[in-house]
């Protein structure tokens, strides 16, 4: 049955009647008979978290069947579109290619540099970093995930060594997204021109004209940090006090990240997972303006991947709310319809 929604158009704010035909989008009606399944309302394209983890068990593996499970949250949520900038395990097959399952771009292992100074057991180390960050954007979707560091206190990946990495992977058609904490990991990597910086604590003001210039994404994962900040103020050390300025100099950065140009984006990181209307309220409080925010989880964050929104031809996936979430960002938790590759999820 082809389904048939009428409401206003985000983010053109153009009220009129779209279909439903398979996984794509029409404003033509149909011959055939549709079966309308909103009338009213705002409509968006889907939910898009672009950093998440599902299946991360908790001795640092993957667990197929937790995957599962959490990528079913992100669905209910209205989260339409995922981006998995680093996996222990292989997305399985049942998952990824169910009926009404959220697309997923995928960007292989954590790649950790072998000069870095501490390793989490969930990294590959790699001698050869550029060329295994070249294989796994070839391998997966595109995209690959890098260390750019990871102490506060230790010297991050050189400048030279991250270049060689953008310069594969962009050799390659490939996309680089890089994990940074300090300052100069953080400036490493807008300076090698990587295509998106997650978390960025301690990002230094004059990284964000690199990025801009370079059309590199931010995805500070707000919503990860605010739920650690009570237990690291609690211990009251050196290191902690190193984390919690760096956490503040995030929250800055987000509104001047977009005053400079930068593209910000939606990211939770970890549980609890589809949540990521939690992230766009983090930014909002972190001063993006609401209609950025908002599309920073949808619209802007499918353009950022490649993905059309609600077009002509477009990908059928939408989420339908009683108000504007432009206005109301706190709405994004309350969809009233949810349609996940052409399927009714609510």
């Amino acid at each position: 049955m082809n389904l048939h929604v009428r409401g206003t158009i985000l983010p053109d704010g153009v009220t009129r009647d779209l279909w439903v035909l398979g996984d794509r989008i029409t404003f033509e009606r149909p011959r055939v008979e549709s079966e309308t399944v909103a009338r009213g309302g705002f409509v968006l394209p889907g939910l898009v978290d672009v950093h998440t983890h599902p299946g991360a068990a908790e001795d640092g593996g993957f667990d197929g069947e937790l995957f599962g499970e959490q990528v079913a949250a992100h669905r209910e949520a209205g989260t339409a579109l995922l981006r998995f900038p680093g996996l222990s395990g292989t997305v399985p097959d049942a998952v990824r290619e169910a009926v009404g399952a959220p697309r997923m771009i995928t960007a292989g292992r954590w790649l950790a540099w072998a000069g870095l100074s501490r390793k989490a057991e969930f990294h590959t180390v790699t001698e050869e970093l550029a060329q295994a960050a070249a294989a796994e954007a070839v391998a997966h979707d595109g995209w690959c995930k890098i260390m750019g560091d990871w102490d506060f206190e230790a010297p991050p990946v050189p400048y030279d060594v991250m270049r060689a990495v953008v310069e594969a992977v962009h050799a390659v058609g490939g996309r680089v997204a890089a994990h940074c904490q300090s300052a100069d990991g953080v400036l490493n990597a807008a300076r090698a021109g990587i295509d998106s910086i997650e978390h960025g604590m301690g990002m230094p003001e004059e990284s964000l004209g690199f990025m801009a210039a370079n059309g590199a994404a931010y995805v500070p994962t707000l919503t990860a940090f605010a739920g650690s900040r009570a237990e690291v103020a609690a211990r009251g050390t050196a290191r902690s006090r190193v984390w919690l300025a760096g956490h503040d100099t995030m929250i800055r950065r987000v509104g001047e990240a977009h005053d400079a140009g930068v593209t910000v984006l939606a990211g939770t990181d970890s549980a609890p997972f589809g949540n990521v209307a939690s992230e766009v309220g983090h930014l909002v409080a972190a001063g993006l303006p609401a209609d950025v925010a908002v599309g920073a989880a949808s619209w802007r964050a499918r353009e950022f991947l490649g993905l059309p929104g609600i077009e002509e031809g477009g990908l059928a996936d939408l989420t339908v709310y009683e108000a504007d979430p432009r206005r109301e960002p706190a709405v994004l938790a309350h969809p009233r319809r949810i349609v996940v590759r052409g399927q009714v999820v609510r």
